[in-house]
């Protein structure tokens, strides 16, 4: 007969490997959920500034066929996302919602002329280059005026520097953290088997047979880890999308791969450094400092 180990070991042996895996898990989903909110950040900030842009008021004379001219001859810049015409009528269902009040009634007409709106691509939201457009789009025949938001525009462009810089510090900060913490989980995990691994040392085992098995199941660890991690970080997302679907975008679908690249690679790469280094560590141990 086969010896077999008793049920108490094995019960112990699998909670041991449970509660490593587990762990290692959780801490690579916030290391997912870090690099998710950090590259997002940028696609998040895109969407914001594309939401900005110029409001180009049109002569009240303006025939259609100048209309149609200009909204193509705008659409067609290389600065312009959209341009969307919109007419005096519904600009002013528009503002009569935003305000609450008839004010076409209350005035006895309406005061709104027709207009553009044009929205930038994020490159260009900047205020040297609004100066710029604003200029340009004015030359342009028919256009009466040229509108955008500057309190705002200037607000965003602002805050934009500070916060990316204090994400980024406040990521790397928090990645260190989540390393280091699976790091410690995997050489507790190795501290446990200190005596068999210098049992093996006893018996003749080389160096590199003794650390195979280890490195081997400390890896496949941070395999499984980064599988469910990506899993949990797939739900988030997903959920995300659904209540948000605004802001979830083509772009956004574009962080998921390095998103999940980043996890198998945090999981795979630190379970093996981090069980190698634990092995070598007691491979150098004498029995008597096994115990300290």
């Amino acid at each position: 007969m086969k010896n077999k180990k008793p049920r108490p070991v094995k019960r112990k042996l699998l909670n041991s490997y449970f509660v490593s895996t587990l762990s290692i898990t959780l801490l690579l989903f916030l290391v997912g959920l870090l690099s998710f909110m950090v590259f997002n950040a940028k696609f998040i900030n895109d969407y914001i500034r594309e939401n900005i842009g110029f409001t180009i008021v049109l002569d009240e004379e303006v025939r259609e066929v100048d209309l149609l001219r200009l909204q193509k001859l705008l659409a067609i810049q290389p600065e312009v996302k959209s341009a969307e015409y919109v007419d005096a009528v519904t600009a002013a269902q528009d503002l009569e919602k935003e305000l609450g009040e008839d004010f076409v009634g209350f005035l006895g007409y309406n005061p709104l002329h027709a207009s553009i709106d044009v929205k930038l691509y994020a490159a260009y939201t900047n205020n040297d280059s609004l100066a710029v457009l604003e200029q340009k789009f004015m030359d342009f025949s028919n256009v009466q005026e040229v509108y955008y938001q500057r309190n705002l525009v200037n607000l965003i462009n602002e805050n934009t520097q500070k916060i990316g810089l204090v994400l980024v510090m406040l990521g790397g900060v928090m990645l260190l953290i989540f390393i280091a913490l699976m790091n410690n989980t995997i050489r507790l995990s190795i501290y446990s088997k200190r005596f068999i691994i210098n049992t093996m040392q006893l018996v003749g085992a080389t160096r590199s047979f003794i650390r195979k098995p280890f490195v081997g199941k400390s890896v496949m660890q941070g395999v499984l880890g980064a599988l469910v991690a990506n899993g949990l970080l797939m739900a988030l997302i997903y959920s995300f999308s659904q209540n948000f679907s605004e802001v979830y975008t083509v772009s956004l679908v574009r962080v998921i791969a390095p998103v999940m690249g980043v996890v198998f690679v945090v999981g795979m790469l630190i379970s093996w450094l981090s069980t190698r280094f634990a092995v070598n560590k007691f491979l150098r141990l004498r029995y008597d400092e096994l115990f300290n």
